[in-house]
């Protein structure tokens, strides 16, 4: 099928303008300002709306396989198609951990049956798994995961002598979890001598404070640097982590931590909980700085669903992570109304960065030749978030009663219309990415 997507005004590599957009099956083939209707099959009108590549998001956790009482694949798949985001990169603490060729091959499996937009899986680091990183498909998966803190799934690798085996032996981007456990366990200790068993989730950005990332942040760059590997840090919270970036050390900002700070904790409670925490107002006004400056290369969600009833309690016994993926880029529109960046630079942060990051292959930009990912969004469309328009098998979001200005209206995943104003194509099933 030949698809015209005439009148909308696009969002691509640093610029904005009227123009149209035709895909031929899964490609796009033409990227013109006018082109005529009659030698197409089917003509969206994006007028009024803005046009852009379908969202990369790097950092997603669908709980699959052993969670799914959280999350599926095909859930949450199905809540990314729904937010305009056409490909995800999943993390490896599932049950069993992604920690195996095995295991690796087993999500591509599940994902070949049940994802509906484009995937692919990061391989999980271990303290004595490195001699499986020579077999790893450069092609098929993002990089290497390696949780240098404590957080959910047990994953935590803190020896030094493992920590450098693997810095030296991967081939591919090693991302990483920074947080130091020490330091973090022993604020918990303190907090609970002051406060109790379970302490009020508001200490939560004291307990996994600003030094347990800094300083943990900090052994990752030292050992990238000394061997050399390319080191992606994974959802920075803090200013000071901000100053070791550059060179082969990149970072990614969460739309979580972009958006909320520690005092939202006295209005949604637990439901902001993650790892690392949400930290002050100062940390979120460095990191939206650090979206325009090039510190930060890309913007992921860190979506992780838990079931409401997982999310009680405080910073002992309610369970971190949060979802965000159905409205990722709808906020991150939100901020560009508020001036924090420009829709050019989100588009950069959220689609081209990513791929380029990763070496995606034809995705990410729209391009001749690469595959049709587009999303079509409309400014000036207010509408609430309800627990009926939830995709995500949890069943909730921080989110719910917010009133958003910007709405996602279609979502083409291969040039297939995966998302079509608030209804998903659950019989579509999206396709592998490969890199480099």
């Amino acid at each position: 099928m030949r698809t015209l997507i005439k009148g909308g005004r696009i969002v691509n590599e640093g610029r904005t303008f009227d123009g149209s957009l035709v895909v031929d099956d899964e490609k796009i083939v033409e990227i013109n300002t006018h082109y005529p209707e009659a030698s197409c099959d089917r003509v969206v009108d994006a007028s009024g709306c803005f046009v852009l590549p379908g969202v990369i998001d790097d950092h997603v956790h669908f709980r699959e396989p052993g969670l799914t009482e959280k999350a599926d694949i095909e859930s949450e798949s199905r809540a990314a198609a729904a937010g305009g985001v056409t490909t995800y990169f999943d993390m490896p603490n599932t049950n069993p951990q992604t920690t195996t060729l095995e295991a690796l091959d087993e999500k591509f499996r599940l994902a070949a049956t049940k994802s509906h937009v484009n995937y692919s899986f990061f391989f999980g680091a271990t303290n004595d798994n490195t001699s499986l990183f020579s077999q790893l498909d450069e092609h098929r998966i993002p990089g290497i995961k390696l949780f240098m803190g404590s957080s959910t799934g047990n994953m935590l690798v803190d020896r030094d002598e493992a920590l450098n085996r693997i810095f030296q032996t991967a081939r591919l981007p090693i991302m990483a979890h920074c947080e130091d456990t020490a330091i973090i366990n022993r604020n918990m200790e303190e907090a609970k001598k002051a406060w109790g068993d379970d302490p009020q989730v508001s200490l939560h950005a004291l307990i996994r404070s600003e030094e347990a990332c800094l300083k943990s942040t900090q052994k990752a760059v030292e050992l990238a640097k000394k061997y050399k590997t390319r080191l992606h840090v994974a959802h920075v919270s803090t200013a000071e982590e901000l100053e070791l970036i550059g060179g082969n050390i990149t970072a990614e900002a969460t739309v979580g931590h972009l958006y909320f700070t520690m005092l939202d904790h006295e209005r949604l409670g637990a439901k902001i909980k993650v790892n690392p925490a949400i930290k002050s107002p100062v940390d979120q006004f460095m990191l939206r700085q650090a979206l325009s400056d090039g510190r930060i290369s890309v913007i992921g969600t860190d979506h992780a669903p838990h079931l409401l009833s997982q999310k009680q309690g405080g910073c002992a016994r309610a369970a971190s992570g949060m979802p965000m993926l159905q409205f990722s880029l709808v906020t991150m529109l939100e901020l560009v109304d508020m001036g924090v960046l420009t829709i050019e630079r989100m588009v950069e942060l959220m689609c081209h960065n990513p791929a380029r990051l990763f070496e995606v292959r034809q995705r990410g930009f729209l391009r001749k030749g690469y595959q049709a990912d587009v999303v079509i969004v409309r400014p000036h469309a207010p509408w609430t978030v309800t627990p009926d328009v939830i995709e995500s098998k949890c069943a909730w979001s921080p989110m719910e009663g917010h009133e958003y200005q910007w709405r996602v209206e279609q979502t083409f995943c291969n040039g297939h219309l995966i998302y079509n104003k608030g209804v998903v194509d659950r019989d579509y099933i999206g396709q592998p990415v490969v890199f480099r």
